[in-house]
């Protein structure tokens, strides 16, 4: 009788402990994260006081770390809305669904903050160079600088694209020069081929010179703020470099490589050089100056040899013809064939800029985005055009049209109450209108 009693009271420890378990390992879970969150806020923080010397800035402030799938944010700072709330040493909350997630700087409830999404690099000097970068876009209008969204298509076309992974090349053999001269001969024929693309695509001085200014002071600004040495820099570059030659588009991409490896470069005999550049700088001029360059007129076919001219000008040319043909469909799908067209109003964007492709005179297809506006929220995985003026995007034609949700080939449109799409009887075409 007295074991029979046991064995019920085991089974009934047992369910016990089944039941209760998962919530223990849950709850040490979220709170083993907290903490490890907030050793994140602990080292970026003393790691920008560290580094405050770079812009004569400490450019620490308000992060909010976001997962992608939950949505949910894990804050160094609370915000003034009082929508986050304090748990276990750092603030969380849930990000509204209108408010796109992406590694940039945001306003939100009161504050300005960094946002980057999760999970962060598990390799400190990756954590600390990515959350660096997007604290210094949070600081740009403080350090004089201002956002910009320059066009830079040119860097899609086949001469573009040439010129441009020639300057690399030369960048990264002034990078792993033996000698100072060697080095300045690799910067100045580096430059050589800016300037040639310059003379070919007239308006890239400025458009390419304002991404530089943008996204290309962010990166140097993360990398200078790593904790990596000059050895591990130059290591660093040298395969960033090796990558980006493979990489399917330039156009935004670009400003990731160039100005933070000249100022790398520069930065071995002038640590300052960065705070003598403003929003007006034309840094191709600069780093002329600056590293004191006299840049050739021409090349001889054996200079540009060794840079692997013959090699990438046989790749550009097979990519090249491979993008007529894409383009040609993407100019059937968004112009040639029925499709709905949407104007936005006061559009939050996010978008993966590493494969995009130009169409001249209508504007860029993203392979993937997603905009929060007036109307609702569209998630794009298939591809879409967002127009020139960033003033419209146009999807291909939709499949299924409901009251609150629209749906085509790799997109789907969740629309907000007092908004409508209604087919064009005479084109054929859909819009989005006001009900």
């Amino acid at each position: 009788m007295h074991k029979r009693k046991e064995v019920k009271m085991k089974r009934k420890i047992f369910l016990l402990l089944a039941i209760c378990v998962p919530f223990i390992v849950s709850y040490g879970q979220e709170k083993s994260f907290n903490d490890t969150v907030f050793v994140y806020f602990q080292e970026i923080r003393a790691n920008a006081s560290h580094y405050k010397d770079l812009w004569n800035l400490d450019i620490y402030g308000p992060v909010l770390l976001v997962d992608p799938v939950s949505r949910k944010i894990y804050a160094n700072l609370p915000d003034t809305a009082g929508t986050l709330e304090l748990t276990e040493k750092i603030y969380t909350g849930l990000l509204p669904k209108s408010i796109n997630i992406a590694n940039t700087a945001i306003s939100w409830n009161g504050r300005s903050w960094a946002m980057i999404m999760l999970p962060l690099p598990e390799n400190r000097q990756e954590r600390l160079d990515l959350m660096s970068h997007e604290l210094f876009h949070r600081s740009q209008s403080a350090l004089g600088f201002h956002m910009s969204n320059s066009n830079n298509n040119h860097l899609d076309s086949r001469d573009g694209r040439i010129y441009l992974r020639l300057e690399l090349e030369a960048l990264r053999q002034a990078l792993i020069a033996p000698v100072n001269s060697e080095m300045n001969d690799h910067l100045a024929n580096a430059i050589f081929f800016r300037k040639t693309r310059y003379s070919l695509f007239p308006g890239a001085v400025t458009s390419e010179n304002l991404m530089e200014l943008n996204e290309g002071l962010a990166t140097y600004t993360g990398n200078m703020m790593s904790g990596r040495n000059d050895a591990e820099n130059t290591s660093y570059f040298a395969q960033r470099l090796k990558e980006f030659q493979s990489w399917p588009t330039f156009v935004r991409s670009f400003a990731y490589l160039t100005t933070p490896i000249y100022g790398f470069i520069l930065n071995r005999t002038d640590k300052t050089w960065n705070r003598q550049i403003s929003d007006t700088t034309n840094l191709t001029n600069y780093f002329i100056n600056a590293f004191g360059l006299t840049v050739p007129v021409t090349l001889c076919p054996d200079c540009l040899n060794k840079y692997g001219s013959d090699k990438i000008i046989n790749e550009e040319t097979r990519r090249e013809e491979d993008k007529v043909k894409q383009i040609a469909e993407f100019k059937k799908i968004f112009i040639g064939q029925p499709h709905l067209e949407i104007r936005l109003e006061k559009m939050n964007i996010s978008f993966d800029p590493r494969n995009i492709v130009p169409l001249d005179g209508y504007g860029t297809v993203y392979p993937t985005m997603r905009i929060s506006d007036n109307w609702g929220i569209l998630t794009v995985t298939g591809g879409a055009l967002l127009g020139s003026g960033w003033d419209r995007v146009t999807l291909s034609e939709p499949s299924i049209v409901t009251a609150d949700r629209v749906s085509g080939s790799g997109w789907i449109l969740e629309l907000n109450e007092g908004y409508i799409v209604k087919k064009d009887n005479t084109g054929g075409n859909y819009t989005l209108l006001k009900k």
